[in-house]
């Protein structure tokens, strides 16, 4: 498993740019921090792809105009979600990203690494992101594979809450019943209409009878 960069950038940022974000709480400007580290971080690995030796010179020689180039595309394309404003992002953007790129320059002329093993070292990032941002940042650093890693948090559902929901629906249900065998009530037929019904059933055959007797007459 990779050095683990994720933090570790996080860590750098928040000791070396005490001024950075300093106007949110601490709880609010670490997740800030923390969402616009794993951009850059991102970006730098999706761009490696694309060009590992222009990255490569970029990491060995830290560039200000390159540098303001991917912080300010990151901060106008479309499917950024961030809700810092355009200006704190790309301001955000430029210092975070630089101290990345410094930090990698430091940690490669320190432990002589070489273009494959830093090609090692970020693609080994990519277990370390996954679940650290929201899906709006790996859409717009091209690290899509990222996509759906963030946890989704549950609600905490309570014993008593539960049997307090299915007592309610069993009697919800209780009720219903109760009121359908009240709506199908028997109506019994009087008496009297017992009696009259052989008489009307004479009746209408003695009609049909004396019809009949007049066809033929």
């Amino acid at each position: 498993m990779a050095f683990d960069l994720v933090q570790y950038f996080v860590e750098q940022i928040e000791t070396q740019k005490p001024e950075l974000l300093s106007q949110y709480p601490k709880q609010e400007r670490r997740a800030y921090i923390t969402e616009l580290s794993a951009l850059t971080l991102g970006k730098l690995i999706s761009e490696w792809r694309l060009d590992p030796k222009k990255i490569y010179t970029e990491i060995n020689h830290p560039d200000d105009l390159y540098i303001q180039e991917i912080a300010r595309h990151l901060s106008t394309v479309s499917s950024n979600e961030s809700k810092l404003s355009r200006t704190e992002q790309e301001e955000s953007l430029f210092e975070i990203f630089k101290l990345q790129l410094l930090e990698l320059k430091q940690l490669h002329d320190t432990g002589n690494h070489n273009l494959n093993s830093i090609q090692e070292l970020l693609y080994g990032q990519i277990e370390h992101l996954s679940g650290q941002a929201d899906d709006w940042v790996w859409t717009t650093n091209n690290l899509l594979e990222l996509k759906g890693s963030k946890p989704v948090p549950q609600e905490d559902i309570s014993l008593e809450a539960t049997m307090k929901e299915f007592n309610q629906m069993v009697s919800q249900n209780t009720h219903h019943q109760e009121h359908d065998v009240e709506e199908v009530t028997v109506v019994n037929a009087p008496t009297w209409s017992k009696i009259v019904e052989p008489i009307v059933a004479i009746a209408i055959l003695w009609v049909l009878v004396d019809a009949v007797l007049k066809i033929f007459a």
